[in-house]
């Protein structure tokens, strides 16, 4: 949970401003986009494999450029 106090002689701006740097800070707004919409634990279970095999891949592509 953020908590941003308003500082003396602080503009409201302002106050806005570090309460959605804070917020950026503590992945609060990925954690929403996360969350927008309901994905069936299978959906979840098909793209964390597609994200494993990718680094994998990435990975692979990496070393075979460097010669290792």
């Amino acid at each position: 949970m953020v908590n941003v106090k308003v500082r003396e002689g602080e503009s409201i701006e302002e106050a806005i401003r570090r309460f959605k740097r804070e917020c950026e800070r503590n992945g609060i707004m990925q954690e929403i986009k996360k969350r927008e919409y309901y994905k069936a634990p299978s959906v979840l279970k098909k793209e964390k494999l597609a994200e494993a095999k990718r680094k994998i891949r990435r990975k692979m592509l990496k070393d075979n450029r460097w010669g290792k």
